[in-house]
């Protein structure tokens, strides 16, 4: 009993002992306590990402490994040089049912911490790491749910295009006519090769049902004059067996491209199918209008009714006489899209129903102005350069496997003056965005003659562009990978020796290094 009550009294809040062991037991906890993160800490801690789409398994962290066989292969293939400025950004997109507008403020800084110089030769083990930038984006469908049965395409081309690396199209008709995934989404596609082998018909028929496009394909004869072949396609199409399921056929060029065919057959169900129509665009160069005719022009696109159809295809022989060849000759030869406006007109009461969304795109040199508008084209044409403009669509179109059709070409607006426009470039303002972003950049020009305003009906005023400025650079979109369900990583290039990101003409250098700027898409 006495030592229990002995030890009692030690513990005893009164004795002199136990308030010190106390307020040193205090002390020891608040000291602890101090050595904790603030709420108001500058870390930034980086959440994983979870892929709801496969079922919450599968987590994405923000990955700061540089990896230098990637750095070195882009050095290679677009020759930049030894030491790079590097900058890598993970996307965090929120898919919400919100409308898709022309460009969408994001209060976040891009790159807030500039970018990394990278000895590609022997490269870092990481980049400068940064949590995900949110965006929303609107809850737009994917390409493997479309069901594009109503259409069937027919596309003349030769051999030769199909098989160079360079304007094989192949890859981007499986964009348009597949799920994504190796399977048809149910569009059909009529395919002439002119003056093909009996080889080369079956080497280019099994390579493309290889990819899941639901193809025929058929020789012509390189004597038959081109725009007699062209319209030879209409009765081509009609006269398919599978004609009886579909409701709009269609003819475009071997280097049309629609990014995003759910919101094509919502365009298209908008009008009656069981009606006479004949549907497409204009040239967006007012110079083709006025030499070529108020047409459907055919890289855009040209839609036709099956009932419009059947009484075009009937009237083939009396359309494409050598009369109406000669007819169709505009001063550039005999045009195919002339010799079927004419088949239209001159035969029934039916004129073009115009779409606006549809783009011939008859630009040349520097199409950003176009491409960075925040536009949502449903057809694009004319981009595998040469005469034309060069872009690279179909590697900005794979973003829409992660977020959506409405994502492509969307527009994001950061708080540090960078402008995504989501699958074609990252534009920086350095002196600030004080522009219309409204209007398209006057960036491209007509051919052959520019008047200044030949695109202005179709486009609207452009404003002035900011080339050679020194308010504006940009890194264009190159490559593009989907790396899993959910996850894309964009690749953006800006080589130094690019003459459009000077002081003026000819004058001093916005940077001293080729740059490399990486966007990694990932679902919220």
């Amino acid at each position: 009993m006495g030592s229990s009550m002995a030890a009692s009294n030690r513990l005893s809040p009164r004795n002199t002992f136990t308030r010190a062991l106390l307020l040193s037991v205090f002390c020891l906890v608040f000291f602890l306590y101090t050595l904790l993160p603030s709420s108001n800490t500058r870390i930034e801690i980086l959440q994983p990402y979870v892929n709801h789409a496969n079922n919450g398994t599968q987590r994405h962290w923000s990955d700061c490994v540089l990896d230098p066989t990637h750095l070195q292969t882009l050095q290679q293939r677009y020759e930049l040089g030894d030491i790079i400025e590097y900058g890598r950004r993970y996307v965090r997109f929120h898919r919400q049912n919100i409308e898709r507008k022309t460009i969408t403020k994001i209060n976040e800084r891009l790159f807030p911490k500039g970018f990394d110089n990278v000895d590609v030769r022997n490269p870092p083990k990481t980049t400068t790491c940064l949590k995900p930038i949110e965006v929303p984006v609107p809850r737009s469908p994917y390409p493997r749910t479309v069901d594009a049965s109503d259409l069937l395409f027919g596309i003349s081309t030769t051999y030769s295009r199909l098989t160079d690396n360079k304007t094989s199209p192949i890859k981007e008709w499986a964009h348009w006519l597949t799920n994504g995934g190796g399977k048809s989404n149910g569009a059909g596609l009529i395919l002439r090769l002119v003056d093909a082998s009996a080889e080369e018909i079956d080497e280019v028929k099994q390579n493309m049902k290889s990819m899941g496009i639901d193809v025929k394909v058929y020789p012509t004869d390189s004597s038959i004059e081109m725009a007699k072949r062209y319209l030879s396609l209409l009765p081509a199409l009609f006269e398919d067996t599978s004609r009886k399921q579909r409701k709009f056929l269609v003819m475009c060029d071997d280097d049309t491209f629609f990014p995003s065919m759910h919101s094509l057959l919502d365009k298209l169900s908008e009008y009656d199918e069981t009606t006479d129509l004949y549907i497409g665009t204009l040239s967006e160069d007012t110079n083709n209008i006025k030499r070529h005719g108020s047409q459907a022009f055919g890289g855009a696109g040209v839609f036709f009714s099956v009932p419009l159809t059947e009484k075009i295809a009937g009237l083939f022989e009396q359309c494409s006489t050598q009369e109406k060849i000669d007819e169709s000759n505009s001063g550039w030869g005999p045009q195919g899209d002339i010799l079927l406006r004419k088949c239209i007109y001159e035969n029934t009461d039916v004129t073009l129903t115009m779409i606006r969304e549809l783009h011939q795109l008859d630009i040349q040199g520097d199409p950003s102005g176009f491409y960075e508008a925040g536009l949502a084209p449903l057809s694009l044409h004319h981009f595998k350069g040469g005469v034309w403009h060069e872009a690279h669509p179909w590697e900005g179109a794979q973003i829409i496997h992660a977020c959506g059709e409405d994502c492509f070409l969307q527009r994001f607006q950061t708080s540090d003056d960078f402008i995504i426009s989501n699958g074609y470039s990252i534009a920086y303002y350095p002196k600030g965005i004080d522009i219309n972003l409204h209007q398209i950049e006057h960036t491209f020009h007509a051919a052959p003659e520019d008047h200044g305003y030949n695109f202005d009906f179709m486009l609207g005023p452009q404003r002035k562009d900011l080339l050679w400025t020194g308010r504006k650079v940009s890194w264009e979109l190159r490559e593009s990978e989907v790396q899993s369900e959910g996850v894309v990583r964009q690749t953006y290039i800006r080589r130094l020796d690019d003459p459009r990101w000077t002081y003026g003409d000819g004058g001093n250098k916005m940077f001293e290094r080729d740059g490399i700027l990486e966007l990694i898409w990932i679902s919220s």
